[in-house]
């Protein structure tokens, strides 16, 4: 099982087990975390995404140690002018380990997904992701009985229901 959270700004990918090096969490060692903001969770093949988050989903994970990452060299120069400045930084990091990947009420999106895929096919077959002009010629070239249903009542594409009205008046 693995999932996609947010650590300090960060996505990450990760399982039970892992050890990764993020962004500053806290100055104590062996303090237990929880991120709430999962985006996505895999267990065995059955994937849910949230919209942004999972409901319910929670990761936790203890803090290891607090380290400072490698040295980054900023230099500046301006050239003839006998200016250079070299500075460096280390940014501080936190290794934690991943304790337990939760998903709470993932059963519950699962039977939403069943009936969110139901409708889904009934859309794929009433299409209308089209141009406008892709739309018209479509229209045109297409029995009256055969379009029912392609162009929705609350449709706002002026020319795509001047062509439908054209449609039906001819």
């Amino acid at each position: 099982m693995y999932a996609v959270v947010e650590i300090g700004g960060h996505q990450y990918r990760v399982s039970e087990g892992d050890v990764l090096f993020v962004d500053k969490q806290s100055d104590e060692t062996d303090q237990k975390l929880t991120f709430d903001r999962v985006f996505l969770t895999n267990n065995e093949g059955d994937v849910t995404v949230g919209k942004p988050v999972v409901e319910g989903a929670t990761v936790e994970a203890t803090l290891l140690d607090n380290v400072k990452s490698d040295k980054v060299i900023v230099f500046k120069k301006k050239r003839r002018k006998g200016y250079q400045v070299k500075r460096g930084h280390r940014q501080p990091m936190s290794q934690i380990e991943i304790n337990k990947i939760s998903t709470s009420g993932s059963g519950s999106t699962k039977a939403k997904k069943e009936t969110k895929s139901s409708e889904s096919e009934e859309a794929e077959q009433l299409s209308t992701d089209m141009t406008a002009k892709e739309a018209i010629k479509h229209i045109r070239n297409t029995d009256l009985e055969e379009l029912k249903g392609f162009v929705p009542e609350d449709e706002s594409r002026v020319t795509v229901l001047d062509a439908w009205e054209s449609k039906q008046e001819g």
